[in-house]
């Protein structure tokens, strides 16, 4: 048995959320609330296991709310408005409704739960809007044993091919890419990564020397790894240099 509370400033949208909850005779509804305030008092009142939670709320949003409660239960976001996505991502939440939504979405947000191999709409929403903030992104997605979690694009040194997927090479740690070295080369900003050899790129900004070597060249980073610019790639080299 899980407890439950439902925080929504439209009587609609909490109508619908218990409406749907009959569904799911486990989860007990506590109470509502229709504003930011009265939710903190609920909340850490009742401590309840789930908070169904909207964002844009009269007086204090639902991110607000998770910054005054004594304990973070587990949150579902219930908003129409896409954008905060990232936030939510953020804190972990379970899931994220955008309304309007479905019987049977509202149904995937609860069964995650328990199971969490089931997708939530958050990492979707919170990947378009980070790669959409800018042409290309200041910060990015990426696994981390088993959770998600976002770096600044400017703390990668190096990109690796590794089969069909990459990995980012980083001062804190090496992460693995779902993406190939090419669809990477066209998602980072080419006036700091340059392609340097089919298995490589490289960020200028992390450069620490070049070592002549034969007819091409050593590309020493400032992590001590070396990189060798193949021959096919010199030109973008060449391009750089005055």
């Amino acid at each position: 048995m899980k407890k439950v509370i439902i925080i929504d400033d439209e009587v609609a949208g909490r109508k619908l959320i218990k409406e749907y909850l009959l569904d799911f005779p486990e989860l007990i509804l506590l109470g509502e609330a229709n504003n930011g305030v009265d939710a903190v008092k609920m909340i850490n009142e009742f401590k309840p296991d789930l908070v169904f939670l909207d964002i844009q709320m009269p007086g204090m949003t639902g991110f607000d709310v998770l910054t005054h409660i004594e304990e973070i239960p587990q949150i579902i976001f219930s908003t129409a408005y896409d954008k905060y996505a990232l936030q939510a991502f953020e804190v972990h939440a379970i899931d994220y409704l955008l309304k309007p939504y479905t019987r049977e979405r509202f149904k995937i947000a609860v069964e995650r739960l328990t199971d969490h191999s089931k997708e939530s709409a958050i990492r979707p929403l919170a990947e378009s809007l980070l790669m959409d903030r800018n042409s290309y992104p200041e910060r990015i997605l990426v696994q981390s044993r088993n959770k998600l979690i976002t770096i600044a694009v400017e703390e990668i040194i190096r990109v690796e091919a590794y089969g069909d997927y990459s990995k980012l090479i980083t001062i804190e740690g090496t992460y693995l890419s779902n993406f190939g070295i090419s669809i990477l080369e066209e998602k980072l900003d080419p006036s700091i990564f340059i392609r340097v050899h089919r298995s490589s790129i490289i960020n200028l900004n992390k450069v620490k020397e070049l070592n002549k070597y034969t007819k091409t060249y050593d590309i020493v980073m400032h992590n001590q790894d070396v990189v060798r610019v193949s021959r096919g790639y010199m030109d973008n080299i060449k391009k750089i240099m005055f």
